[in-house]
């Protein structure tokens, strides 16, 4: 049995790339059970950012590793927050990021900006390296795309779902049952693509 560090401390995206690891049976561990530090994401893209994830937790354990990145590009705003969606609205209003604050002054931005112009998508690079120096990183990526809505449609959901409405579901992101979320978002297609190549590839 192959084991894999997952090169995440975030607890939502470790249940949601468990459940589409489990049928493969990996033998998955969390970074968190070896270092704590977080490699810095100054990369331009999600991919470079996965890339430089997955190289760090290799190093650090010596083990091959999965790391994804992640965030919501908005059309309206040349593709913001992007890269800094997690760190969106870091200073705004005074405050420190966080989802709420983040959710909020996206909707800020938008303001009057009517609906057939609120288009956006979720976009996730996921990349798997085999050790740290791995020439040829495996990369997957995936894409989900809604509109923002005018107001968050329900008080919870992780990030930007409860303002991310999903017109194929009539429901905002935050609502969609998290088994069909693990088979249809941009994180479980950038996974997919990348389980698929490791099939036909040797560990």
């Amino acid at each position: 049995m192959t084991t894999i560090v997952l090169a995440t401390g975030n607890p939502h995206k470790v249940t949601e790339i468990e459940a589409a690891l489990a049928p493969y049976h990996f033998d998955i561990k969390l970074q968190t059970a070896y270092f704590s530090e977080e490699v810095e994401e100054d990369g331009l893209s999600f991919i470079e950012n996965a890339i430089k994830k997955a190289r760090y937790a290799s190093k650090k354990t010596g083990l091959p590793a999965l790391a994804d990145d992640s965030g919501l590009e908005v059309d309206f705003l040349n593709g913001e927050p992007g890269i800094y969606s997690a760190r969106y609205a870091e200073g705004y209003l005074g405050q420190p990021a966080s989802d709420r604050l983040n959710a909020q002054k996206l909707l800020d931005e938008l303001e009057g900006v009517p609906y057939k112009d609120r288009k956006a998508c979720y976009y996730c690079a996921v990349v798997f390296v085999r050790h740290a120096l791995d020439p040829i990183p495996i990369i997957g990526t995936g894409q989900w795309c809604g509109e923002i809505l005018m107001e968050p449609r329900v008080n919870y959901g992780v990030g930007y779902d409860p303002i991310m409405w999903m017109p194929d579901y009539f429901k905002s992101a935050a609502e969609i049952p998290l088994e069909i979320k693990n088979q249809v978002s941009h994180r479980a297609q950038a996974l997919q693509n990348v389980l698929t190549q490791l099939e036909q590839a040797t560990l």
